[in-house]
């Protein structure tokens, strides 16, 4: 049966720990491994860090940049060399790829992150393995992913994917960083949401050297994977064979099972695809109300507006220890907000001296994350 699958391989992966150069064998390995599974007929997409990486290597930096400028000329080296070396591997195995640079404007926009989604239906109809990266020489720090665990549980989202592997530099998720502490408990199955939050707290989040991900990020990739129904998988880079195996049945790594009723498209762009503008603090009564009895959010029960926003900008709904609940899209502007909050709905006209709308946000317009 026809899978779709994303597979996402980190920079620590890619490259040499000590050098930063690139890791040939585990590329070639890992393309050989992709051409397989398109063999069998499954629909493929890479996600591939290692642009800056590649670039400092290229260009003799010792460490990765911290300025934006310098990161975004790096990554501009990097990518040209990351993508031949991509090509000349597939071409040698028959295999047609496309590059596929995104920033996170092309999920911002509706129109651009369906024409996106036409993009990849496209490409993988063809046959061909598009290599995703982000564009890192264009994306302003506002509108960036931050890192491409993000990214890759994001396509995998958008193409309604079955499986995605976060390839990684450990072969599974522990209970603490195993390089520091030596008698850290591996996870072989995180069977819920509530589990996942959990994991966050316990796990740090320190990436490579060369890298931006830790496995803080990983498991932020899983909430969003699993959310929209997709099996999530970390397992270790260097062995890209194991992919096979772990879709044949083998427990390698650690599994993330995906929700039952995955959330909608359209919940899913609000939720991960959008970037929040602002913050609503909300009373007990409020979180009770949305999380639990599935309602829209009313100006009563916010306590606390932070930022400025317009009326159908993304917001991040928090209790008031500052812990994320849900984001939704605002039927009202922050400063309208700051003069609403803790009213009753039928005080907003004369409050703001017109008829506004009774919620804050709609339940339609409103996910819990």
């Amino acid at each position: 049966m026809t899978k779709t699958i994303v597979v996402k391989i980190g920079t620590s992966s890619l490259t040499q720990p000590e050098t930063g150069q690139l890791a040939l064998s585990t590329i070639a390995t890992l393309a050989e491994t992709l051409c397989h599974l398109r063999r069998q007929g499954h629909r493929v997409i890479l996600v591939s860090s290692g642009a800056v990486g590649v670039g400092c290597a290229r260009l003799g930096l010792t460490e990765r940049p911290k300025a934006i400028a310098l990161k975004q000329a790096v990554a501009a080296v990097g990518q040209g060399r990351l993508i031949r070396i991509y090509d000349d591997l597939f071409t040698t195995l028959q295999q047609a790829i496309a590059q596929v640079l995104l920033t996170r404007s092309d999920l911002v926009q509706r129109s651009r992150y369906l024409n996106v989604y036409n993009t990849f239906q496209e490409l993988l109809g063809l046959g061909v393995i598009p290599i995703v990266n982000e564009n890192d020489t264009v994306a302003i720090d506002e509108l960036k992913f931050g890192d491409n665990d993000t990214l890759s549980a994001l396509v995998a989202s958008l193409v309604k994917a079955d499986w995605l592997f976060l390839l990684t530099d450990v072969d599974r998720l522990y209970s603490a960083d195993p390089r520091s502490v030596p008698d850290a408990r591996p996870i072989a199955l995180v069977s819920s949401i509530k589990e996942l939050a959990q994991l966050q707290i316990q796990t740090g989040s320190q990436g490579s050297r060369w890298g931006t991900g830790g496995m803080v990020t990983k498991i932020s990739a899983a909430r969003i994977a699993i959310a929209a129904g997709v099996r999530t998988v970390i397992t270790q880079g260097r062995f890209p064979r194991n992919i096979e195996k772990i879709i044949q049945g083998e427990l390698i790594g650690t599994h993330f099972e995906p929700q039952p009723e995955p959330t909608s498209a359209r919940k899913r762009w609000i939720a991960y695809g959008l970037v929040p503008a602002g913050k609503l603090y909300l009373d007990e009564g409020a979180i009770a109300a949305i999380s639990l009895a599935g309602k829209s959010l009313l100006a009563a029960g916010i306590k606390l507006v932070e930022g400025e926003f317009d009326t159908q900008d993304a917001v991040q709904l928090c209790d008031t220890n500052g812990n994320e609940i849900a984001r939704g899209l605002v039927n009202y502007n922050s400063n309208e907000l700051q003069k609403i909050r803790g009213c009753h709905s039928r005080e907003i006209s004369t409050i703001l001296g017109y008829a506004g709308a009774e919620t804050v946000i709609h339940r339609d317009n409103l996910v819990l994350t």
